[in-house]
């Protein structure tokens, strides 16, 4: 019968929990019914596992979640598109239930496997994303000296060489399906990768963009690419909330940066050479700041990249 890992959540990593070291009998699984342990224990992620995937080059472990979709185990011909998901700690149980109720009352979104990308072990969330998701040394001035920043085409390998094989050698994916799912300095990871090897995911969900970042150094490597290519073969849904913009006379609005003209300037810069196979969508979502938007951003891309058509769900 297949072992479960089940995902204990943390307030900056999510730590697998086994009930070998608690010395309490693990519930017996009924499908559909999610059973959690008691005694005062983590709450968990159930039908999800963890697993530790080194990176050799830089001698860091990191680890991936994974969610297989309902049908998984019953369907077993069957491939799926795959979610790589980064800022794993929030966004995997996040998606892994969005997918769910999406799907409660009929078909919506296809079924999907989700992969989380977690920081690397004995790390903070902050110190990772800071040089892992950055593409280059330049970070905010206002950070404590010594913070390291700018290593993110050695991650893009890492994932590249590392966990996309990972994945799937162990799960029915549909590999020329993948998903990049990124929010904040995670879609500035998703934009360098769009821009350099576009190929490497059909799809993009890039969510509250920090394309301010070292004095919108990806908004110019967006606009050497339009300069020197002739095409953009992807599926893309950007998002930003309403109130990522400044304006002083309003509380509600950010204090630093102009996110919202920043994600615009993006859309046009890509839409400019009008590239055959680029489809890209880009929405303000009213009513959002840069930390309530990223749910609704995740449906929407959900819905706009995973659509189950009226034919399908008939």
């Amino acid at each position: 019968m297949k072992q479960f890992l089940f995902i204990g959540l943390c307030a900056t990593v999510l730590t697998a929990c086994t009930d070998a070291s608690t010395g309490q009998a693990q519930a017996k699984e009924t499908p559909g019914v999610a059973v959690q342990r008691g005694g005062g224990l983590p709450y968990e992620v159930t039908e999800s596992e963890v697993w530790d995937v080194p990176d050799p080059a830089s001698q860091r472990s990191y680890q991936v979640f994974v969610a297989l979709p309902p049908s998984y185990h019953t369907q077993s011909e069957r491939r799926y598109p795959v979610i790589y998901a980064t800022d794993a700690d929030y966004a995997f149980p996040l998606l892994k239930q969005i997918g769910r109720r999406l799907n409660v009352e009929g078909p919506t979104v296809e079924e999907f496997i989700l992969v989380g990308l977690s920081y690397a072990k004995g790390e903070g969330g902050m110190e990772s994303r800071r040089r892992d998701y950055t593409p280059t040394e330049n970070g905010p001035a206002r950070l404590p000296k010594g913070t390291v920043h700018g290593q993110a085409k050695a991650y893009q390998t890492y994932v590249r060489d590392q966990v996309l094989p990972f994945v799937a050698q162990r799960y029915r994916t549909d590999e020329k399906r993948r998903i990049f799912l990124g929010h904040s300095y995670g879609s500035l990871l998703g934009m360098q990768i769009l821009l350099s090897e576009p190929g490497l995911f059909d799809g993009y969900v890039l969510g509250s963009p920090s394309f301010w970042y070292d004095q919108h150094y990806m908004m110019n490597q967006a606009r050497a690419y339009t300069a020197s290519h002739g095409d953009l073969p992807a599926r893309v849904y950007m998002y930003i909330g309403e109130y990522e913009e400044t304006r002083p006379s309003d509380a509600r609005f950010s204090k630093s940066a102009n996110m919202v003209t920043d994600t615009k300037e993006m859309d046009q810069i890509l839409r400019s050479r009008k590239y055959p196979s680029l489809h890209l969508q880009t929405e303000v979502l009213n009513d959002e700041d840069h930390v309530s938007v990223a749910p609704r951003g995740f449906t929407h891309g959900l819905k706009y990249l995973l659509p189950v058509t009226v034919a399908h769900r008939q």
